[in-house]
């Protein structure tokens, strides 16, 4: 164990989740889709990492799990790989990684020999690296097991004296939404262990959980889908004199993912909504800064056009996708129409009128799994063939549950009242 004081002042990059060549889902059912970007955007996003790390000279760089995305489709994806930490390597710049749960799953990975500046710590037992000439030592443990039920933190070794302390995990921690509860432990056993920084992996959304000491989930690289909207990248550590003075977040996705919720409450006419939905696109089009920016346009508020937006759903999402393309650098991923009326059912309609008794017949009506699929056989017949990645998905009619049931049922709603009152109200 080497016992000394680090001085001066040195970086490192702490990313994780790269995923790369992740496989693309759904997306070429879009016939506009930027189909060649988003299946490259993990590789460049990787490119942009290597360049962010020779332009600031760092020390090393860490990678918390999850480089892949399971076994690759082919021996090119390791070979990208390869090339680019041999880029590090002339650099003088070593590279440490744990195994996530998908690399656990990956065999091809696990025969590929690397550059020698590369070091993937063992599954058996917690490793640690000295870097003598920095003062630092590295702690680590990558994954034995694909579903990693056990708190590898908790073997972890205690804080080297007079080094900077760093440890590299993959974990859950006590759990987060909408990522499986690997590697389960406490923010109590991280801190225990009085370490200078905990570069953490498996959350895709950089989250700062700690700052004193620090323990940071970088997120992911380089966002895949609409779940992993905003801003991806790494996290750049300095450390002066010993001690970590500044933890910044640095993008570098090149495709960026975002929500676009425009409020149509103010909109009295039908001919002012496509200038308040380009406006909005104009905005997240400066946020993402030169990137090419995938978007879900989400409509909302009581307005009084919301009867002629729902009575043409399928030509305004065509519209709204013309304007973005003439925008330049944007694609409009999914249009969701979300607004309401003005007035309810009661205003628009005298009671004791057919119109009326149909529109109360159908709040009425109560949808469980059941029912629906007595109604429409069919649907239980594709659910059944379903693979069990389709669950992350959010169209209602392929994944039940009581609450996408219930909005579908709104949806009709509003869908027939809109066709109604386009109609003639009362006719």
């Amino acid at each position: 164990m080497i016992a000394q004081q680090s001085t001066g002042r040195w970086q490192f990059i702490h990313a994780a989740d790269i995923h790369l060549d992740s496989p693309l889902r759904g997306v070429e059912g879009y016939p506009d889709a930027p189909v060649a970007e988003i299946r490259g955007a993990t590789r460049r996003a990787l490119e942009r990492l290597v360049e962010l790390a020779l332009a600031e000279r760092v020390a090393f760089v860490l990678l918390a799990g999850d480089l892949f995305d399971g076994d690759w489709k082919d021996y090119h994806t390791g070979l990208f790989f390869a090339r680019q930490m041999g880029q590090l390597a002339r650099a003088g710049i070593r590279v440490f990684i744990v195994a996530g749960n998908h690399d656990a799953a990956s065999r091809m990975s696990h025969a590929m020999p690397w550059p020698e500046n590369v070091r993937v710590f063992s599954s058996q037992q917690p490793e640690s690296v000295a870097l003598e000439g920095l003062a630092a030592v590295i702690h680590g443990r990558s994954y034995q097991n694909q579903a990693e039920a056990e708190n590898l933190a908790r073997d972890f070794p205690p804080y080297w004296p007079g080094l900077v302390n760093i440890g590299l995990l993959h974990t859950s921690l006590t759990g987060r939404p909408g990522h499986a509860d690997y590697a389960p432990c406490s923010v109590g056993d991280l801190l225990a262990k009085g370490y200078a920084y905990w570069a953490l992996g498996h959350v895709h959304r950089r989250e700062v959980v700690a700052t004193d000491p620090w323990v940071v989930f970088a997120g992911n690289l380089q966002g895949r889908h609409i779940r992993e909207e905003g801003a991806k990248g790494v996290t750049l550590v300095t450390v002066v004199d010993g001690r970590v003075s500044e933890v910044q977040e640095c993008p570098l996705d090149v495709l960026r993912w975002a929500t676009c919720r425009v409020d149509l409450s103010d909109c009295d006419r039908v001919d002012t909504v496509a200038a308040t939905v380009r406006q909005a696109l104009l905005n997240e089009r400066e946020r993402a800064a030169g990137r090419t920016l995938a978007v879900r346009l989400q409509l909302t508020g009581a307005t009084a056009v919301h009867p002629q937006l729902l009575a043409r759903t399928a030509q305004w999402a065509e519209e709204f996708r013309g304007l973005a393309a003439g925008l330049g650098e944007l694609w409009l991923e999914k249009v969701q129409f979300q607004t309401s009326r003005r007035l309810g059912p009661a205003e628009l309609f005298p009671a004791d009128t057919p119109l009326a008794d149909l529109l109360a017949s159908l709040q009425q009506l109560e949808l469980d799994g059941n029912t629906l699929f007595a109604l429409v056989p069919e649907l239980q017949l594709l659910q059944g063939k379903l693979p069990p990645e389709i669950e992350s998905v959010d169209d209602p009619l392929l994944v039940l549950s009581a609450e996408k049931i219930n909005q579908l049922r709104a949806e009709v709603g509003e869908l027939l009242l809109a066709r109604l009152l386009q109609q003639g109200r009362g006719a």
